[in-house]
């Protein structure tokens, strides 16, 4: 609920700290075009008989859906765009159709289309201004249920849609900003949740029959609830919450008796739960110190069950098959990207389907991360997780990067991340920091940033800063920051108001104008903007001064730090007009600064092509002010 502005990066995580003192190495310089072979694969929805999947898949350099199958492993692609990412839904049940969700050249107004073959794709949500969700079947697979905001753009309906004439019927009218979260199997009940404050929710039981709502939330403290799941004879729900407690745990909820039972707690967050189609299976997912630990029980005994012995990465989620005899596996580790492997439940047959890291690249010249705690400035400890070059060396100091993500509360997590590789790769050590308020480290540390932003949480990444500068083998003069959207925020703030602590800093489409933001967020964010505002503070109230005082904007006369500011023309969230103006101020200082526009993206770059070029200059941008010794005040 709080990372509404996340930047979509994902960072590599392990437990142990062997790469912090890894001697140097000889190790292969890598192109961005070697880099970038590396292809992007995830989905895994089964066909009709259980014999190919649905995926996604950018190696032509933008997401296409492609179908795997599961004999040979071939693959081939169903669609074709040149222009806008597709991403895959599920195939129609009992057909080779399928459907699929795309936008507009990263507009947001996500659109569900149905392709059959050999037949015109059909816009089935074809609003103007419309945002659609996919969210799934009815129980007799002959309905589809979609949320759409064509009705009201604030507010999400739901909605059921036919595959014969593929005709919608309104099921719940969203007036009074109650999400819908679950759709129980006999449509008897929903799960809906209405947004507090970024650290509170309620959450309600509606009987869609009777239209009475019961609230299952508590009213005492401040906890977060979110459904999971329905048992199939609608007797019970799964949902998850933190209400007492530090991290999220998982919850039964008997609905005739209202009786809670726990069902699953550890020492981290409950990130999901899902059940298999009819029952037998129960997936359970737990962000454990950033990554991703994903376990598989028997439903009805509750007994444990091993997954199959992987090489090369840890399963990262599942897909179970409508039989409940098939398994997708999603595998990654820090040095590849996700890979998909098939496990059949009888047989005990185990399959890698894709391999997504390219050929050009040794796995060994890639770096895994570490994990490291370090004390800020008050005290507080705080999670990073360091990416350390292979050929470090004291005698030879190198340049770093403090990396910020998005959010607010979001958090550095597990995954393998192409940009933070070709930066490791060519010489630049990163330590991706989890300020105060990120997610995933207890209710306390979450709440710690509220109305405090750009504040203490920056003090975190400066004291990252100072904990690169310790390391024998890092230039404590050659340190800079990066970040995007609420982290390119945090990159402009920190070489305004900490200018002699970074020596470059690097802006991702990052908030410059906090009251005008939140002034003017998406019309769909409505259900969540009190919570935002109770965050971040009301741009139309007193708040508005604190928000004026903190934003880059209001203060780009204090910008003397080499810059560069990287945008996307079709950015809903951060408009262009943020880093406009940022550029044209510190420009007037005789400040170097660089600007890359993208006119085909939103927030966030999608196309390869892009994500090449933004990597790229980047990189130049360091070689130049961050690693050599030019003066800071040379102008371009």
């Amino acid at each position: 609920m709080k990372n509404i502005l996340i930047f979509a990066a994902v960072f590599s995580l392990f437990s142990c700290n062997s790469n912090t003192t890894a001697e140097k190495k000889d190790v292969k310089l890598y192109s961005i075009q070697q880099l970038y072979k590396t292809k992007n694969i995830n989905g895994g929805a089964f066909n009709k008989d259980e014999t190919k999947i649905l995926v996604n898949n950018n190696e032509t350099g933008i997401f296409n859906v492609y179908e795997i199958n599961l004999t040979d492993t071939s693959m081939k692609p169903l669609t074709q765009s040149a222009k806008e990412s597709f991403f895959s839904n599920d195939y129609v049940p009992g057909t080779d159709k399928f459907i699929y969700s795309a936008d507009q050249g990263g507009n947001e107004n996500d659109h569900l289309y149905l392709q059959s073959p050999g037949e015109p794709v059909k816009d089935l949500t074809p609003g103007a201004k419309e945002k659609a969700s996919f969210a799934g079947w009815d129980k007799s697979r002959a309905n589809l249920y979609y949320t759409s905001n064509k009705r009201d753009a604030k507010f999400f309906d739901l909605y059921k849609m036919d595959t014969s004439r593929w005709m919608p019927a309104l099921i719940y009218k969203n007036e009074n900003g109650l999400d819908v979260n679950n759709i129980s199997y006999n449509e008897k009940y929903l799960l809906l949740t209405k947004s507090i404050t970024t650290d509170k929710n309620e959450m309600y039981l509606m009987d869609a029959a009777k239209k009475e709502m019961k609230k299952i939330s508590s009213d005492s403290g401040d906890a977060v609830y979110s459904p999971m799941a329905f048992d199939l004879n609608d007797s019970s729900f799964y949902y998850t919450t933190n209400e007492g407690k530090e991290f999220t745990y998982l919850v039964k909820y008997d609905i005739v008796s209202g009786n809670k039972d726990k069902l699953y707690e550890t020492n981290w967050d409950v990130a999901y739960m899902s059940l298999s189609q009819n029952g037998k299976y129960r997936v359970i997912g737990i962000n454990e110190d950033g990554r991703n630990k994903v376990l598989l029980f028997d439903h009805k005994t509750g007994e444990p069950l091993k997954f199959p012995e992987i090489t090369g990465g840890d399963v990262q989620g599942v897909n179970i098959s409508y039989s409940e005899k098939n398994m997708i596996l999603s595998v990654a580790s820090d040095k590849s990207p996700v890979n998909l492997w098939s496990y059949n439940f009888e047989t005990k047959q185990l399959k890698q389907l894709t391999k997504t890291l390219s050929d050009e690249i040794n796995p060994d010249d890639l770096v895994d991360a570490a994990v490291i705690r370090f004390k800020s400035f008050d005290g507080v400890e705080v999670p990073a997780i360091f990416y350390k070059p292979l050929t470090t060396s004291v005698d030879a100091k190198i340049p770093a990067l403090v990396w910020v993500h998005g959010g607010p509360g979001g958090q550095s997590r597990a995954g393998y991340s192409q940009a933070i590789q070709y930066f490791v790769n060519h010489g630049y050590a990163i330590l991706a920091v989890n300020n105060r308020g990120s997610s995933g480290y207890g209710k306390t540390f979450y709440k710690m940033d509220n109305q405090n932003h750009g504040d203490k949480d920056l003090m975190d990444c400066v004291y990252g800063k100072k904990w690169l500068a310790k390391q024998d083998y890092i230039d404590g003069n050659k340190i800079g920051i990066y970040g995007g959207s609420y982290g390119g925020f945090m990159s402009l703030a920190g070489i305004i108001f900490h200018p002699q602590e970074f020596k470059v800093g690097v802006d991702l489409f990052g908030v410059a104008n906090w009251p005008r933001t939140l002034k003017n967020i998406p019309p769909y964010w409505e259900s969540f903007k009190k919570s935002l505002y109770t965050e971040m503070g009301d741009p139309f109230g007193a708040d508005s001064t604190r928000l004026k005082n903190i934003s880059p904007l209001f203060n780009t006369d204090k910008i003397k730090t080499p810059l560069l500011v990287l945008q996307g023309s079709n950015d809903p969230r951060v408009l262009q007009q943020e880093s406009d103006e940022i550029v044209a101020g510190a420009k007037k200082n005789g400040t170097p600064v660089e600007y890359v526009l993208f006119p085909d993206e939103g927030h966030g770059f999608i196309k390869k092509e892009n994500q090449m070029k933004a990597a790229e200059e980047t990189l130049k941008f360091l070689d130049k002010y961050l690693k050599s010794d030019q003066p800071k005040n040379k102008m371009n």
